[in-house]
């Protein structure tokens, strides 16, 4: 059983800087050999379109005396579907594609130009590794994936042995295995950089730095820059995603199963390997004789079968089970679609649906994404709180929708509902969503001008 480090093992060792800096690099090394943290890795190359398990499969063959040993002779095509990036990507962009809403058309602004972006990037880390934090970095929020790799540093949460809140974090990368190990440590009180070079021990690089926040808004003179000064909390957060735990998990057997059966069938048909040969007059082969005449076959495609009895040697073809490799490929991708809860867009758009036919397509999905929703609104609203903003946050969902049937829909409620809550509505539906706050400032403005001649004529007339 792996040992995991928490924020209660750093906080015994006091001020001892010697003992912080082995405690930093034994937690790094403790969560890189973690489950959590090779599912992670693993589910970011099935995200990259490089399934683990199909680009390291070797086909092994026997030889006379028994020996297993790579066969280079027969086809070994590896084709790695792009299930899980397909699954993954819906299931974000229906929450977030429309990005995210608040009631202060402000608060936007203040959690950064992109917000959206980030908050895409974070649930999709999320997705793979079954959590990432959002680290709020002065004015705007940095996305700390779980696992490190080529693109990104890694994160080692030191959770809370008490409550099980992340009190402190160490971020970490290494630019080649010839490279420093690099480290900050997150702390409520501030954050401290280390460094490790050619295996010696971990050492801090600097003095521990506070964090800098950006006052509160006031009356008198605006936004205020205080720096020195902390958070009442840990600015990093995390976002987990549904029961904590990567996408991956539970789904890649089928992935494997769909990739390996697919390069199967590839490798059948391009390689004929369902071929056997029949030497007659020939029983004087050794099975040494016999390999050495499979190995030159497949080299040069070229049989010399020598004696004097009239010898030959006759090839046998199997077909190649296709039409049973698609059913299976057929049946193992309907069970993803199933195991993702993920919308089947061919179900709806092959010839006229109606609305109730659609909303019964997007069930599964829309049932899942109501629990990844309240982590995102949960993440959110404590961002909200750390950056002291009072609002809350809502979503506009992607979907595939009769937009004549919602639009009648709409306007039939239309005499219930806010002239705001109609025009938005239907804009979203038009797909111009982007354009609500320009509409609506139009409308305003047209109907402060109706009200103006309106109110010049009556006091001409009196």
């Amino acid at each position: 059983m792996v040992t995991i480090k928490s924020y209660n093992d750093l906080i015994e060792l006091g001020t001892n800087e010697q003992l912080r800096s082995k405690f930093i690099a034994d937690a790094i090394e403790e969560h890189k050999s973690t489950a959590r943290y090779r599912t992670a890795l693993n589910a970011e190359l099935y995200y990259k379109h490089l399934n683990p398990t199909i680009m390291n499969y070797e086909k092994f063959i026997y030889d006379h005396i028994g020996n297993k040993v790579p066969d280079v002779w027969s086809a070994n095509s590896k084709i790695a579907s792009n299930w899980y990036f397909y699954f993954v990507t819906q299931a974000v962009q229906f929450l977030l594609a429309n990005g995210v809403s608040f009631g202060d058309a402000n608060t936007k602004a203040k959690l950064g130009y992109d917000f959206d972006q980030r908050i895409n990037e974070l649930a999709t880390a999320a997705k793979n590794g079954g959590v990432a934090f959002g680290f709020w970095n002065y004015d705007h929020l940095e996305v700390f994936p779980l696992a490190d790799s080529d693109d990104h540093p890694g994160f080692v949460p030191l959770y809370d042995d008490d409550d099980g809140e992340l009190k402190a974090g160490i971020r970490y990368w290494q630019a080649g295995s010839n490279k420093p190990l690099r480290a900050t440590l997150y702390e409520i009180d501030g954050w401290t950089d280390y460094a490790q070079d050619n295996k010696k021990p971990m050492r801090a690089i600097d003095e521990k730095k506070s964090y800098t926040i950006v006052g509160r808004s006031s009356a008198f003179d605006g936004e205020t820059v205080e720096p020195g000064e902390n958070y009442p909390e840990l600015p990093i957060i995390p976002l987990f995603n549904i029961n904590r735990q990567s996408e991956l998990v539970g789904n890649r057997g089928t992935l494997d199963a769909y990739d390996l059966m697919q390069s199967g069938l590839v490798n059948n048909i391009c390689e004929s390997e369902f071929v056997y040969w029949i030497l007659k007059n020939s029983g004087g082969m050794s099975e040494v004789d016999d390999t050495e005449f499979i190995k030159r076959l497949k080299l040069t495609h070229v049989a010399h079968v020598d004696s004097d009895d009239g010898g030959n040697a006759e090839p046998h073809e199997v077909n190649v089970p296709y039409e049973a490799s698609t059913v299976s490929l057929k049946s193992l991708e309907q069970q993803l679609f199933n195991d993702f809860m993920a919308l089947k867009v061919t179900d709806i758009a092959a010839g006229s649906v109606t609305a109730t036919q659609i909303q019964a397509a997007y069930e599964p999905i829309t049932q899942k994404t109501d629990l990844f929703e309240n982590q995102v609104t949960l993440f959110i609203i404590r961002l909200l709180r750390l950056v002291g903003i009072d609002d809350k946050p809502t979503y506009t969902r992607s979907k595939i929708v009769n937009v004549e049937s919602d639009i009648n829909m709409i306007l039939t409620a239309a005499p219930y509902l806010t002239d705001e809550y109609v025009t938005e509505k239907i804009l979203t539906l038009l797909g111009d969503a982007d354009m609500i706050d320009t509409v609506l400032q139009q409308k305003a403005r047209e109907q402060a001008n109706r009200f103006t001649l309106t109110g010049g004529e009556d006091d001409e007339n009196a």
